[in-house]
């Protein structure tokens, strides 16, 4: 997997830079914990850090291929998972090969197909190679955005790094957050490009960036594209299971221990049972884990979010497909440790407020990587097949903000309740998301016929794979790397996302239910209790315990004269949050809480430079 940075300066020689190049790589330790690399020459300064999945010996980066032209050095993040059939194009094609790596495979690639290597890779991936040919950097991420990807320009280069945190090593990049910044956290929108520090970018999904002496540009390799779709339903279902069949097999191809994240649900359950059945053709034993907390299934309270508590059908699915399964059983003490909720600031680099679906996650991957370095998630179906309840509320259908904020304040809160009221002005947060929505709705393409509401249907989905799922995507990167554990997500192959995308929705719901076609390709592998059951999202604690914890440290931020987080928080609304008696047993209630932490300790730890007129 790893974590990549680097450093381009066309008006000096980075020779002499090797401290500050090794501070930017260290940053990147907890995504590379076994191996670390720096390659320096001339105007480029290459760091990586690895963890270590194919060819343990024979992957060490940064990786270089000697030309009489000039030698070209590559860093590289991810998993290419067709990289044997590119491999043996590539040997067809006289290149010669001393690693079994992937790395090595987009290396040569790049040697054979320049820029246009980014085309033929199927994977999760963010890398960056020097060409030293030609005085010249390319930076590529993959399609769906699996890999984060960052950039921050300067006067005569570019810094870049897997994280913001490797691009802040560097003295040339200021630490400032603006008002725009702050409307990209607090809005939920996940603008493409934007990373919320003055000055730094993202490498887009699916873009190329380049630079050289005469400056920066982009290229979209890859993008959502409108077709017409003319399967019928039975063709249609059987060429999603094609599909799931070849990117689980394909994904379980790995030198290091892999598991599978469960919780119950459709997603999880079909790719887990899916890689039980594979991995039985050579008799291994697939391993599975799963989140719970103390007495969440004996004081369980359905709303209408979560209807069911998860455990019982990971149950179901761990017996019968036979995993060698876990359960990572969680108390509210340590979902509220001030330590675990620092380690996650770190990891995201941004204070995102998601509380204890953060900190149980951070949680699940360390108990994971005891026992595993690589794991599949059923991350993104949702997003791909139709999952959410959004899809089928009909104030959301109707278009005028983004589908998934329509009811969010009802299910997690909002931070209007702790925003300075002159703050909560500048921002205008309404206006931010109605001018990202509208953007939004530009970049959907209409197909010929299309009626209405299936046009209406497609920009919802388009939205969810653009904007939404890179949300989710990067905080499970984020939380996972943080550990030095993989997780691959089978649901965000571009193959499955093209043809599901550009399925009609009375196709995607042809049972008037949710991810109708996941349910129908994968109904052979699942238990009757997980074809039944009703979506239910990532789990969150009930203990009214928690919430009390989380008001005690609160307190201890009240307590502490001039903190900076009021320059962003009203002091008085949060003390009225942090002195409440009621019980807070859903996120909803306790976001002010979670928000006001996250705050505080970001500022703490990133001491932002806010910019706030």
């Amino acid at each position: 997997m790893c974590g990549i940075t680097g450093w381009i300066s066309f008006d000096r020689d980075l020779r002499g830079e090797r401290a500050t190049l090794d501070a930017m790589t260290e940053t990147m330790a907890c995504r590379g914990p076994d191996d670390r690399g720096i390659w320096t020459e001339g105007p480029a300064a290459l760091g990586h850090r690895r963890l270590a999945i194919i060819d343990l010996p024979g992957g060490r980066q940064p990786m270089t291929a000697v030309t009489e032209q000039g030698t070209v050095a590559l860093v590289y993040s991810g998993e290419t998972y067709n990289f044997t059939e590119l491999r043996r194009e590539l040997a067809a094609r006289g290149h010669h090969f001393t690693t079994a790596s992937d790395t090595e495979v987009v290396l040569r690639g790049y040697l054979e197909w320049g820029e246009g290597v980014a085309e033929r890779l199927n994977g999760m991936y963010a890398f960056a190679l020097w060409d030293g040919r030609r005085d010249k950097l390319v930076m590529v991420r993959d399609r769906m955005g699996i890999k984060p990807f960052y950039y921050y320009p300067t006067p005569d280069g570019v810094l870049f790094g897997s994280e913001p945190k490797a691009v802040l090593a560097n003295p040339l990049a200021r630490r400032r957050v603006s008002l725009d910044g702050l409307r990209e956290v607090f809005a939920l929108v996940k603008t493409p490009g934007h990373a919320v520090w003055d000055g730094m970018h993202e490498v887009e999904p699916g873009t190329v960036v380049t630079v050289d002496r005469s400056g920066l540009r982009r290229h979209v390799y890859w993008a959502l594209e409108t077709r017409e779709h003319t399967d019928d339903r039975a063709t249609t279902i059987a060429r999603v299971r094609e599909l799931l069949d070849d990117i689980v097999r394909r994904q379980l191809v790995s030198d290091v221990p892999r598991c599978t994240l469960l919780s119950g649900g459709l997603d999880s359950s079909a790719m887990t049972a899916l890689a039980a059945r594979q991995l039985a053709e050579s008799d291994e034993t697939v391993r599975s884990f799963a989140v719970d907390f103390v007495g969440q299934a004996d004081h369980f309270v359905a709303d209408e979010l979560r209807g069911t508590p998860d455990t019982p059908y990971v149950h179901d699915v761990a017996r019968a497909a036979r995993t060698d399964h876990r359960d990572i059983v969680l108390d509210s003490h340590t979902l509220a440790d001030p330590e675990v909720r620092a380690h996650m600031i770190r990891a995201r680099d941004l204070p995102l407020g998601f509380g204890d679906m953060d900190s149980s996650l951070y949680l699940l991957f360390r108990a994971i990587r005891e026992h595993s370095t690589v794991a599949l998630s059923g991350e993104s179906a949702d997003e791909v097949f139709g999952g959410y309840l959004q899809f089928f509320d009909e104030r959301a259908r109707r278009g005028e903000t983004f589908p998934w904020l329509v009811r969010y304040a009802e299910h997690f809160g909002d931070d209007a309740g702790v925003l300075r009221p002159e703050l909560d002005t500048a921002l205008d947060l309404p206006a931010y998301v109605r001018d990202s929505h509208a953007d939004a709705v530009a970049a959907v393409q209409r197909l010929d016929g299309e009626s209405d509401f299936e046009y209406r249907m497609r920009q919802i989905c388009h939205q969810h794979l653009t904007r939404f799922v890179r949300v989710l995507l990067d905080r499970k990167d984020r939380a996972s790397m943080a550990v030095g554990l993989e997780v691959r997500v089978p649901f965000c192959d571009h193959r499955l996302v093209e043809y599901v995308y550009n399925t009609p929705w009375a196709l995607k719901s042809f049972d008037g239910r949710e991810k109708s076609l996941l349910r129908e390709a994968s109904a052979d592998l699942l238990p009757q209790s997980v074809y039944d059951r009703v979506k239910s999202p990532y789990p969150s604690t009930q203990d009214p315990k928690y919430a009390a914890t989380l008001q005690e440290h609160v307190k201890d931020i009240l307590a502490a004269p001039g903190h900076p987080v009021f320059e962003l928080l009203d002091r008085d609304r949060v003390h009225a949050l942090a002195h409440r008696e009621t019980p807070q047993t859903t996120q909803a209630a306790r976001r002010g809480l979670e928000r006001t932490l996250d705050l505080a300790l970001w500022m703490d730890l990133y001491t932002p430079e806010l910019a706030l007129d």
